[in-house]
């Protein structure tokens, strides 16, 4: 099946995402409004025939320059590795800096997993907006 045709803005959006992966800037980049590039960014990025573009466009890219994730961590653990002459002990830090972070080792965010049962009780407090009182209450207050 052939890929849905995008429209020149929708194709600019792509161009422009790719330069810093950040949606609402390639949105005001494109043309879109800044004062609903996020939300237009995200819609942006939601529908299928952009986020396909944008894949097939990062591993063309990937293909073109032989960058991959692995050849970065690769580097990135020889320059962390490194002794000697032409070593930097502030590249070695950054370095091990950057693999731990991609190891998720350094984390600012609390990660939580898990599930939370909310009973709203959403009949009670739309009987209590329209001015009822919810079944079973009458002489509560008496």
């Amino acid at each position: 099946m052939a890929a849905k045709k995008l429209t020149p803005k929708q194709q600019r959006f792509v161009d422009e995402y790719l330069v810093d992966l950040n949606a609402t800037q390639a949105a005001i980049r494109a043309g879109y409004s800044s004062k609903t590039a996020d939300k237009i960014g995200s819609q942006l990025l939601g529908k299928t025939s952009i986020s396909e573009r944008i894949q097939k466009a990062m591993a063309d890219r990937e293909a073109r320059t032989e960058i991959t994730a692995d050849y970065v961590l690769r580097r990135l653990k020889e320059e962390a590795e490194l002794t000697g002459e032409g070593s930097s002990h502030s590249a070695r830090i950054k370095a091990l800096e950057l693999l731990g972070k991609h190891q998720g080792m350094f984390t600012d965010r609390l990660k939580l997993d898990g599930s939370l049962d909310v009973n709203l009780g959403l009949a009670s407090l739309l009987e209590e907006v329209a001015g009822d009182e919810p079944e079973g209450s009458e002489g509560a207050d008496d």
